[in-house]
Parts: C-alpha cells; structure tokens; sequence
C-alpha cells in the first residue's frame, strides 16, 4: 500500500507560480494596463497640473514595474492628457519600480517619495533630473487617492 498523498498531483509551491505569473506578465502588452493608467491620471492628476507643470512633465516616457507581479505602465504625459505608450517604441526617461504596497501609500499621501526611495522601497533609474522635477511636482499637489481609500 502506498503513502497517503502519494496519487495526489504535486502541486507547484505558491513562490513557483508567481514566478511563472510574473514571466507571463512581462510577456504581456503594456497597452491595456497603460491605457487605464492613463484615464485614472486623466481624471486624477491631469487637472490638478498647471501649464508649467504640464509644460515640464510633456513628452517623456515614463515606465513603472510592479516588483511582485512584473506589471509594467509605459505612459507620456502629452498636450491634452495622458498617453498609453506601444511596447518598446522608446526607451523611457525614467523607470520606476516598486513594490505595490509602497505604491498605494504614495499615492495615498501615507509615504513620502525620499522615503520610500532611501528605504529601496521606489528605485528610479534614467533621467534623474527628470525623475526630480516629477516627484517636486507631485509633491507640491499632494496625494493622487482620496481619504475614503485608506479603508480598500
């Protein structure tokens, strides 16, 4: 007689998954993710820049990776809004990478940017300057998300 279990499939660990989920995410088109990434700041950001603001930030790409799942948002902030960005058309200005969770308390007003930068919770890597002049303006607006968002 066998040991219990023994018929049983193995099934791949929880860390194995992720990893293949995150190969098969890095795989995927930017475009769809971007696209909603964009109409969120659209609706978010975009009114809340000024023309100098706008007039700074336009025209350069910005990538941002999700470090668990390896979702990338490829974005160019243009003349009338918020652009999803086509594969690797370009290399981007600036490439952010984060951890979701230290993502959601930016964008929440919980984490400052130096913060989580000086923790390696946000790496930026490109155009530093750029990079800078983005988290200034950021900064000066203040949190992206409502106050009703802490309870999700």
């Amino acid at each position: 007689m066998s040991e219990p279990g023994h018929w049983a499939p193995r099934l791949p660990s929880v860390r194995a998954w992720l990893s293949h989920g995150r190969a098969l995410l890095r795989r995927l088109p930017t475009e769809p993710p971007s696209w909603c990434a964009a109409r969120a700041l659209d609706h978010l950001l975009w009114p809340r820049l000024d023309a100098g603001q706008r007039s700074a930030l336009q025209g350069r790409i910005v990538e941002l990776e999700l470090v668990e799942s390896g979702l990338r948002l490829r974005l160019r902030l243009g003349t009338d809004g918020f652009e999803a960005v086509r594969g690797h058309v370009a290399a981007p200005a600036l490439l952010l990478r984060a951890r979701s969770a230290a993502l959601w308390r930016l964008l929440r007003g919980q984490d400052d940017a130096d913060r989580l930068f000086f923790e390696r919770a946000l790496v930026m890597e490109g155009d530093t300057e750029y990079g800078l002049v983005l988290k200034n303006t950021l900064d000066a607006i203040g949190p992206l998300l409502p106050a009703w968002t802490e309870r999700l």
